[in-house]
């Protein structure tokens, strides 16, 4: 860059779908489940044989009420896509 030229940078809308990503790509999901609601729930579908996408990964705990929320921000630095918190 010669001296007294702007770099002009092309601003990306984060709307904007990015053509890179694979069609087969599915989101990794973490949930946090209350022991005695949403992980009930969550048993109950599956003694009735029903099932969710294995990218969905269930962490029961005894109240989301406590939930520290490092725990939340920790998986998204261990590359999760998406936390799901249930109680």
């Amino acid at each position: 860059m010669a001296p007294g030229e702007e770099k002009v940078t092309e601003r990306v809308s984060p709307e904007t779908k990015s053509q890179d990503i694979p069609a087969d790509w599915q989101a990794n999901i973490i949930a946090f489940a209350c022991h005695y609601c949403a992980f009930a729930a969550a048993d109950l579908a599956g003694v009735m044989r029903l099932s969710y996408p294995y990218n969905v990964k269930v962490v029961r705990l005894p109240c989301t009420g406590k939930l520290d929320h490092s725990y939340v921000l920790r998986a998204f630095e261990r590359g999760v896509d998406g936390v799901f918190v249930a109680g």
